[in-house]
């Protein structure tokens, strides 16, 4: 699984002036509700979300998405 580093991304967000949710909704086009979502860890970007968010930073997309172990343990 896969996750949003979503402090990496605020990092690259704020060097470009875009230190809010509605800055970060408004630079990638990603509804403002969504990016809200995303940066409270209420939620994980969908693929293209995951690629507006990087592009718009000039991220790559393998520095700001991290794998995630989950731990898969027998039902009871």
């Amino acid at each position: 699984m896969f996750r949003l580093n979503v402090p990496k991304l605020l990092e690259a967000a704020r060097s470009r002036g875009d230190g809010s949710g509605y800055k970060i909704a408004r630079r990638t086009g990603i509804a403002q509700s969504a990016v809200y979502r995303i940066l409270a860890g209420d939620a994980q970007p969908d693929l293209n979300s995951a690629m507006r968010l990087a592009e718009a930073y000039d991220l790559d997309i393998r520095t700001v998405m991290e794998r995630v172990h989950v731990e898969t343990g027998a039902a009871a």
